[in-house]
């Protein structure tokens, strides 16, 4: 049986035009750069990418920065861009893509929580987001082999249950995931 989309319990989701950013999490492969662009263009929003950001921050790739910092290294530019996006005038209005491990640093979700942001997990079975991570040219410094890649999609998936609204991508396509978090959001 495939589970549901739509808010967790005791979630009110916006109405109107909304004032606050729309932050989309997931595992790798859940969609969340291609149905962030999609939904700002839908919503005349502004797209950002949070993995975009750290790379134009650090002057580098995010390969190079878990390469020559680490992972520590890495989450800690990653919290810096994300507490400097969330800070920039006329954030809000803005649909934010984040990387697969953001939301489960716990000083992440913690920054989400004061901005006051709609935060959006994109959800999907690990073994449909591995093959989509497969198709892709992307360069992914944690995605390794099929048993390590379900290992972390377990480990990381509790976190990701706490965001406020959740939207199955299971078999769907981007487009028609955009339109789900938009009415979701009541944004539409």
């Amino acid at each position: 049986m495939k589970p549901l989309s739509g808010p967790v319990a005791g979630a009110v989701p916006p109405r109107g035009s909304g004032a606050a950013a729309v932050i989309l999490v997931g595992f790798m492969g859940a969609g969340k750069t291609s149905v962030g662009r999609l939904l700002g263009q839908r919503l005349g929003w502004t797209f950002a990418d949070l993995d975009d950001r750290i790379q134009a921050r650090e002057g580098c790739s995010i390969s190079e920065i878990f390469r020559d910092s680490g992972e520590v290294g890495f989450r800690q530019a990653e919290h810096a861009a994300l507490r400097d996006l969330l800070a920039e005038p006329g954030s809000s209005r803005r649909i934010i893509a984040l990387g697969g491990g953001a939301f489960a640093q716990p000083e992440n979700a913690a920054l989400l929580e004061e901005s006051g942001a709609f935060v959006v997990f994109l959800d999907g079975p690990a073994e449909e987001l591995f093959q989509r991570c497969q198709q892709q040219p992307l360069e992914r410094p944690l995605r390794r082999d099929k048993e390590q890649f379900r290992e972390l999609y377990d480990k990381r998936r509790p976190a990701y249950l706490k965001a406020r609204w959740r939207v199955d991508t299971s078999g769907k396509d981007p487009e028609t995931i955009a339109v789900e978090v938009a009415c979701i959001l009541g944004l539409q």
